[in-house]
């Protein structure tokens, strides 16, 4: 796995590729934390977060998890990793233009994915349960 000072230097790197327009008040800019982050959500503590769109008393910003690219990708090229890092980073712009504009439609369809995975780990562990 790339070190936390590279990914900052792809990060920079991709967000130079991207139009400014994306980035319009967004105004705590894209941050790199070094933790890994997992999943609040009870079930679902197994999943780790790579990014997160804030919007609060400090203003509107991205956190991006190198802690858990590093779990989930660690033995990935540099280039994958890139891959993942900018579809991650699209997304959570998705949620800040959608913000920008008062919808929520990416934060429902996040919402509705959890709930189905939620759903088949459910179901995958009553098929488990009845097979002991």
């Amino acid at each position: 796995m790339i070190k936390i000072d590279r990914m900052e230097e792809i990060l920079d790197e991709i967000v130079q590729t991207l139009p400014e327009d994306l980035f319009r008040e967004l105004n705590g800019g894209v941050l790199l934390l070094p933790e890994a982050k997992r999943s609040p959500v009870p079930g679902a503590e197994d999943l780790f977060i790579l990014g997160e769109y804030h919007h609060d008393s400090m203003g509107r910003y991205i956190s991006l998890y190198y802690g858990s690219f590093r779990r989930l990708f660690g033995r990935s090229s540099e280039n994958e990793l890139r891959a993942e890092l900018r579809k991650t980073l699209l997304h959570e712009l998705t949620h800040h233009m959608e913000s920008l504009a008062g919808l929520r439609d990416l934060e429902v369809k996040d919402e509705l994915e959890l709930e189905e995975y939620l759903s088949e780990l459910e179901e995958y562990e009553e098929e488990d349960n009845e097979d002991t």
